[in-house]
């Protein structure tokens, strides 16, 4: 559907040098966007993707290790961060990245108001800097310290919003497949 170029952080090298190890051994090469949700994000990464049938269920696939999150302080979900997708709490309590899968925001614009009112819900606490991304830009702050961003969009958010805005079925996997090929541009 286009191109997508990201920019991997420092100061997550876990989550970079795995990213980039996997995407030297073509490990995303032909795999799906499996789940697609708009205002929200697009996932891929399931090494199951790669052969799916139709309608298949997808979202399980792993490598067989998991990442130890990496939380950054100043790092968190705008529109065109690139996150590490993960099991839930009850099985997953110390917040542990998959070995593959991850997920790009495509987020909403939240009035300030939404957001001091969320503070308030969730006892999290945002920055100015967060403020003004969140309801200029948009993101997903619900997400912040809980899944580890490891990346950002530097070109193609308008391709990510397409993607975003196909038609999915059932558990948010897209009727027509959309695959990825990933390639390193510059180290």
């Amino acid at each position: 559907m286009g191109d997508i170029v990201v920019r991997l952080y420092n100061e997550t090298p876990k989550h970079r040098d795995n990213f980039i190890k996997l995407v030297r051994e073509g490990v995303y090469d032909g795999l799906l966007f499996h789940r697609v949700i708009k205002n929200f994000m697009i996932q891929g990464g399931d090494p199951n993707s790669r052969t799916a049938q139709p309608g298949q269920a997808l979202g399980n696939g792993t490598l067989g290790y998991t990442i130890p999150a990496e939380f950054v302080e100043g790092l968190y979900h705008k529109k065109g961060a690139l996150a590490a997708a993960r099991q839930g709490d009850q099985v997953n309590p110390k917040k542990e990245s998959s070995s593959c899968q991850f997920y790009i925001v495509q987020g909403e614009v939240w009035s300030v108001d939404k957001l001091r009112m969320f503070e308030q819900r969730s006892g999290k606490t945002f920055s100015d800097e967060q403020i003004k991304t969140y309801s200029t830009v948009g993101g997903t702050p619900f997400l912040d310290g809980d899944y580890t961003v490891f990346g950002e969009v530097v070109e193609g958010l308008d391709v990510v919003d397409k993607i975003a805005a196909v038609q999915c079925g059932a558990a948010d996997r897209p009727v027509k497949d959309v695959t990825m090929k990933m390639t390193i541009i510059k180290k």
